[in-house]
């Protein structure tokens, strides 16, 4: 399966989200580090689903972008 994981850039550092898992979110201090950090969440957050006995969440959220013009 594959999730959509959404990058945020911020000041010092970088955050990652899943919106098909809610709270699976990480912080870390570069791209290729929260990269790392969002497969191991996403890892972590399944498996204690599995264990709960939980169903696994389909992926069904999508990205794309819009272009705009501003002026």
């Amino acid at each position: 399966m594959k999730y959509t994981v959404v990058l945020e850039e911020g000041a010092t550092s970088y955050g990652a989200f899943v919106p098909d898992l809610p709270g699976c979110v990480v912080v870390a201090d570069s791209r290729e580090e929260v990269l790392q950090l969002i497969q191991e969440a996403i890892d972590f957050h399944l498996t204690g689903l599995k264990e709960d006995g939980q169903a696994i969440p389909k992926p069904h959220c999508e990205f794309t972008q819009v272009e705009v013009h501003v002026g």
